[in-house]
């Protein structure tokens, strides 16, 4: 199989939550155990970060590694999901994983895959795990895909557990219960690791902390209490610096040399060291066109709100969402005199762009609908002004698509 072949039989022939949602979810780390015993645990001969959250663990995953990478270590970077090319998820110093490695590791192990039974983001994981030990990387930043106690991620030991944030988001899989979901993503600490968290409500902290107490993990807390500048450029980014902040005083304080310059120049250079993308990302002006992934209350409350800071004359907003996701509080807070068009991704789990104009419509919000996101944007900057601003987003793959 050549690499197009190979991502095929990688979307296509198992399960993947990001395509299929639900379905793809796993109950216990079974699979993963099992390919990894066969692979000889990598996982077991790198060192690494682990985060979770429900927002801005991407971004603190890429500001760490960037962080890092000045510092002079070699730094494996695991993420999800990818916008453009499967090959973002893995990345040594900035620089993807070749396609002839991810072909030979399919090719190689296919038959394991095929016995066990893997869905795609196990696989994934399995290869990110492999890549890393074969290079030798000096640390890696893993980034859990869902929720934390099952996802295929933990069965790592790491030097730090990190959880971003808590919120609600894929409640029908993590629940209704902000709390619930909090004990979810809690599930990464492990015994005498330390944690961090990051800004989030004294319910939720409560929940992680008893947690960290539970596994004598030592828990800390990320707070503004530096003066550090990002070149992310989302109002939200600030809680995400912080979190990163703490993160790395808390590696220095296990006895990692890093210095105050390659905190500073890391934060500066994530975009370049990196790849990262899709973080209110500016893709166009004359009229400025604004993309998020961004995609639950939490995030668009931050949205909406950098939105009304930014001099326009008219919104524009073209929006996608993804079926298991409850839109109804969202579209509670959206403007009701924004230009709306509605959009769908090309993946199975896009919510029909029929059923999102009826939700909005039950809470006086009317646009119209093109199924093609990149063509909701094209439609939108032929007829918006040069004063006008074009929002982008309500799904990661709706921000991917018009990337």
């Amino acid at each position: 199989m050549n690499y197009e072949q190979t991502l095929t039989w990688l979307f296509c022939q198992l399960t993947s939550f990001q395509r299929e949602g639900q379905s793809a979810y796993k109950d216990n780390l079974d699979n993963i155990t099992e390919i990894s015993s066969r692979l000889g645990n990598p996982h077991k001969k790198i060192k690494c970060i682990h985060i979770a959250g429900t927002n801005g663990k991407g971004s603190v995953s890429h500001l760490l590694a960037s962080v890092l990478q000045e510092e002079g270590f070699k730094v494996g970077l695991y993420t999800s999901p990818h916008l453009k090319d499967f090959r973002e998820r893995i990345k040594i110093n900035g620089t993807e994983i070749s396609e002839d490695n991810v072909v030979e590791f399919v090719r190689n192990h296919k038959d394991d895959f095929m016995d066990i039974g893997l869905s795609f983001f196990e696989m994934t994981t399995a290869l990110a795990f492999s890549f890393f030990s074969q290079n030798k990387v000096d640390i890696a930043i893993i980034e859990t895909g869902l929720g934390g106690r099952l996802d295929a991620t933990n069965i790592i030991l790491p030097e730090l557990s990190v959880i971003t944030n808590v919120s609600l988001d894929h409640q029908s899989i993590l629940g209704n219960d902000v709390k619930k979901i909090a004990e979810e993503k809690a599930g990464i600490i492990k015994q005498g690791i330390p944690t961090v968290i990051g800004k989030t409500s004294s319910g939720v902290q409560s929940v992680i902390q008893a947690q960290a107490e539970k596994m004598h993990s030592k828990f800390s807390k990320s707070t503004s209490l530096h003066n550090f500048s990002c070149s992310l450029e989302g109002n939200y980014q600030k809680e995400n610096v912080d979190t990163t902040c703490q993160s790395i005083e808390e590696m220095r304080l296990l006895g990692w040399k890093i210095s105050t310059q390659s905190l500073q120049t890391g934060l500066i250079n994530v975009l370049i060291n990196t790849g990262l993308r899709g973080r209110w990302e500016q893709l166009s002006s004359f009229p400025s066109v604004i993309c998020d992934t961004g995609h639950n209350l939490h995030a668009f409350h931050s949205i909406l709100n950098q939105l009304k800071s930014i001099p326009h004359k008219n919104l524009w907003m073209i929006l996608g969402f993804v079926k298991d996701k409850d839109i109804n509080n969202l579209f509670a807070i959206l403007p009701k005199d924004a230009q709306y068009i509605f959009c769908q991704a090309n993946v199975p789990r896009s919510m029909e762009v029929n059923v999102i104009e009826n939700l909005a419509a039950q809470h006086s919000i009317y646009g119209t609908s093109l199924k093609d996101p990149t063509d909701a944007l094209i439609q939108a900057k032929a007829i918006a002004n040069s004063e006008d601003l074009i929002f982008v987003g309500g799904s990661t793959f709706v921000v991917a698509e018009v990337l």
